[in-house]
């Protein structure tokens, strides 16, 4: 057995190697700043910068908005692709995966042409317009992971058993959806959530194209000009990107067939 072992651990330790060596390479060379001596100047000079603040505080803003607009379009689909339409799941989970296989910039060149300044849509001529359609274009790259994790919440309950459960108790559609559905698939909505904060925070062709004042340009103009910057920019946005994958795994723990029973009992209880 323990001959076994070998093999596995030796596979992991070069894996964790082979991620770990070039980031902590990454945050001793962000710590460099100052000649001699190690210290958080980069991150100061980072921080301090008022283009970091706007463009962070601008994709955060985006990211928000981009998980709204998917969690109000998946959750709804979803739910009755699985209720009433489970023959068309196959062609909705392929019509999601189209913005992997279509690249950004081709997603960002057809809007530019359809929604241009002379289309008889003009998004683009305006500056609020323009974020519309930048938050439309997030929502699109994040749709595959959204509609994933959803689906994937909702297969693991029955969708049938709570629908028909809570119409016998005179529940509405509506009510189904926003009281029993919600909770139980509330960790299924806070993965996909986390996913695309994440893919939102760190996009570049979308923002860079439509010229809009994102986290994602902000990382590749100060890559092209400074020298410990970028370091320290790079580690702050893995920091980042950690942090959601910690979030998802707190806030996103939760089984959903332990709100069966108190869903359907809740509801019960009301009828009486």
């Amino acid at each position: 057995m323990n001959r076994s072992r070998i093999a596995p651990t030796v596979i992991v330790t070069l894996a964790a190697l082979y991620f770990l060596v070039p980031l902590v390479a990454t945050l001793e060379f962000s710590m460099r700043m100052v000649r001699g001596t190690y210290s958080l100047k980069a991150y100061q000079v980072v921080f301090a910068d008022p283009r970091f603040q706007a463009t962070f505080s601008f994709s955060v803003i985006a990211a928000l908005c981009t998980i709204v607009i998917g969690a109000l379009l998946v959750v709804p689909t979803a739910y009755w692709i699985r209720l009433k339409f489970p023959r068309l799941r196959g062609l909705v989970e392929f019509i999601t995966l189209l913005p992997l296989v279509v690249p950004p910039i081709v997603l960002v060149f057809g809007y530019l042409r359809i929604y241009n300044s002379s289309s008889w849509l003009p998004f683009t001529a305006t500056i609020a317009g323009t974020n519309v359609l930048l938050v439309f274009g997030y929502a699109v790259l994040s749709l595959p992971y959204m509609y994933r994790a959803v689906d994937t919440g909702m297969g693991a309950i029955d969708i049938r058993t709570l629908t028909e459960a809570a119409e016998s108790l005179g529940a509405s559609r509506r009510t189904i959806l926003m009281r029993v559905i919600l909770p139980n698939v509330r960790a299924a909505i806070l993965s996909g959530a986390f996913l695309t904060f994440a893919i939102v925070i760190g996009e570049f062709v979308l923002a860079s194209l439509l010229n809009r004042p994102a986290f994602g340009p902000y990382l590749q103009l100060v890559g092209a000009n400074r020298a410990y910057e970028p370091a320290a920019l790079a580690m702050i946005a893995f920091a980042i990107t950690w942090a959601c994958m910690g979030f998802l795994q707190l806030f996103g723990s939760g089984v959903p067939g332990r709100r069966l029973g108190s869903t359907i009992l809740r509801f019960g209880k009301r009828g009486r």
